[in-house]
């Protein structure tokens, strides 16, 4: 395994950060690895671990052995995607592809970015580039790299790719626990909260109404729309599809699987995570369906796309194999 000297040997967090960024320059800027012509740096792969730091942090937190663990795994990933990515790009310019697709394919993808990213802002484009002291050009480029990256992987992930009745069959028989589905209900609820400046059991005194309401004709649907606080208002309350037990918090999950299809609760009461106060609930099952096994008929599309990116996995892990075995791959290890 490759030993990347700068990031390995900081227990994690801001030691990590802090560490790296005292390293000497001709370190963070030297090459890790020559993959015929071009090289990767040691600053290439700092740069994509800082970006993935704060979500490994937030996961492990305190953990430092595992974070340590998870940093180096990522490194090693990443280092290899950039190696695949070295020898994609070689063959590109090697070899014999059509190349007037590519300008019209970067413009989609600045675009697709700008909007998604940016904001659509060319300004906090540049401001950002500027920030980490990078050019338009440099953007661009890197936008041109991906494409055709992301387009040559496809191409040689593709291929004849078939996969049979017998072969879908025989998966959904080896693996029956993928096709478990606990019990669901599909629910609508109305979510009561107390006021900040309420007196208290104002969000039960009101839940209690609205039940009143509902008894006397007006649709759940209704009330859910005017008076609920949750973010399924907008749709009468309704949570969109199947709910499994897992989905619901303990007294919920209790309430919503007592009940009938058509049926409601009565109040339930629930602490608000994000004020403190009480908040009240009521429920209504539209329908309900107990734990089963997925009959092959409806997940037989889901494992054929499955199998299909399997395939396409093999296919491009023996592409990139063979440009590998063609390729002239030099490691470098700095030490200071």
């Amino acid at each position: 395994m490759r030993q990347l000297k700068c990031l390995c040997i900081f227990a994690a967090g801001a030691f990590f950060a802090a560490a790296c960024a005292a390293q000497p320059d001709d370190l963070l800027d030297g090459i890790l690895v020559v993959v015929n012509n071009s090289v990767i740096t040691y600053l290439q792969v700092h740069d994509q671990i800082l970006e993935q730091l704060p979500d490994l942090e937030r996961i492990y937190g305190k953990d430092r052995t595992n974070l340590l663990a998870k940093v180096k795994e990522f490194q090693e990933t990443e280092l290899d995607a950039l190696e695949q990515s070295k020898l994609i790009l070689d063959d590109f310019a090697r070899g014999a592809y059509t190349t007037n697709w590519v300008d019209d394919a970067v413009q989609v993808a600045i675009k697709q970015d700008l909007k998604k990213t940016y904001g659509g802002s060319q300004a906090t484009l540049i401001k950002s580039l500027q920030t980490v002291g990078r050019t338009k050009e440099d953007y661009t480029r890197q936008q041109r790299e991906i494409v055709i990256v992301g387009a040559l992987a496809g191409l040689h992930s593709t291929g004849k790719i078939i996969i049979s009745p017998a072969a879908i069959e025989k998966y959904y028989n080896d693996h029956p626990d993928e096709f478990k589905v606990e019990d669901q209900v599909k629910l609508r609820t109305i979510c009561i909260t107390q006021p900040p400046d309420g007196p208290a059991g104002a969000s039960r005194q009101l839940a209690a109404e609205i039940l009143g309401k509902i008894d006397a004709g007006i649709p759940f649907a209704d009330m859910a729309r005017e008076f609920s606080s949750d973010e399924h208002r907008a749709a009468g309350g309704d949570w969109g599809g199947w709910v499994p037990r897992t989905d619901l918090v303990a007294p919920l999950e209790k309430a919503a699987f007592s009940l009938k299809p058509g049926e409601r609760s009565q109040v339930v009461e629930l602490p608000d995570e994000k004020t403190g106060n009480t908040a009240c609930y009521l429920l209504m099952v539209e329908d309900v369906r107990p734990a089963h096994v997925s009959p092959l008929s409806e997940v037989q599309g889901n494992i054929e796309r499955m199998l299909e990116m399997q395939r396409g996995k093999i296919l491009l892990d023996q592409w990139i194999g063979r440009l590998k075995a063609k390729a002239h791959i030099e490691p470098f290890y700095l030490t200071k």
